[in-house]
């Protein structure tokens, strides 16, 4: 699921090298993935209205459910 949010962020954004994934794993399997990205790219990230977001945690959650898991996503600034 890490890789996942990794090639859709680092396609979006202009600094590809400035992208940090961080992945957790909670006490009741839920996985939480943190994304970081440069202060210029955070735009790009997340969208207008939030829309790329939204796409990017549906996106996720599709494949976690595929994994019958829990996974969500969070936009760390």
């Amino acid at each position: 699921m890490k890789e996942l949010i990794e090639f859709i962020a680092k396609s979006l954004v202009e600094d590809p090298d400035a992208v940090s994934i961080v992945e957790e794993k909670a006490e009741d399997g839920t996985i939480l993935i943190k994304l970081a990205a440069a202060q210029d790219d955070m735009g790009r990230i997340i969208g207008k209205q939030g829309r790329t977001a939204k796409a990017m945690r549906t996106l996720l959650n599709a494949k976690a459910t595929r994994e019958n898991s829990r996974a969500s996503l969070q936009i760390v600034e």
